[in-house]
């Protein structure tokens, strides 16, 4: 499937040591010449870490894009009713987002968007990157497993033995993720070998 034309939302929370993975997967969505639509958390607009700062980042997005991120749950909001997406991706996911999510809390502008694609009955497709995935946090990934309209980027232990209950998503097959969710597909296989 082309996915030229498509009008994809793209969020993005927290996971800072993640968004080198990620960006080059934003850019070949727009090689692929899909409309993208960015989104960020909170954390993101307004969080500088040892991974980069806040604004940089913004600017980075908005840069691939061409587009302003969407950054408050005002401008999130139309994005259901009035301005509808193809496809939401959230890459990279965290554990507080994938729990908030798992539980129907819509307290940012990523989680919003995504509520409002799934309203429209349109897939979402989660890159998650969360160190308690096989930890507390299981019990909600299983949840959005079994979610209808929500597909996930296929994912893999990062670091077995230092981090057991960290996983993170094989961002590389963002695009092809989103192509099977389109046609209503989860990408298999789903869970990964161990990523380096």
């Amino acid at each position: 499937m082309s996915l030229e034309g498509k009008r994809i939302g793209f969020g993005v929370t927290g996971s800072h040591c993640t968004y080198d993975q990620v960006f080059p997967q934003l850019e070949k969505l727009m090689q692929q010449k899909a409309e993208v639509v960015p989104i960020v958390t909170y954390t993101v607009r307004n969080t500088s870490t040892k991974f980069g700062k806040a604004e940089d980042h913004i600017e980075k997005i908005e840069a691939i894009t061409g587009k302003r991120v969407i950054s408050t749950m005002q401008e999130a909001e139309p994005l259901g009713p009035t301005a509808p997406l193809d496809c939401m991706v959230i890459a990279p996911l965290t554990g507080n987002s994938l729990s908030k999510m798992a539980n129907a809390l819509t307290d940012s502008p990523v989680l919003m968007a995504a509520k409002a694609t799934m309203r429209n009955r349109s897939p979402v497709v989660l890159g998650i990157s969360t160190n308690d995935a096989l930890g507390l946090n299981g019990v909600n990934l299983m949840r959005l497993m079994a979610s209808k309209y929500i597909y996930f980027i296929p994912y893999g232990q990062d670091d077995p033995y230092q981090k057991p209950n960290s996983l993170v998503a094989k961002m590389d097959l963002l695009s092809e993720t989103v192509e099977a969710a389109l046609e209503h597909r989860q990408l298999q296989p789903v869970i990964v070998p161990h990523i380096d």
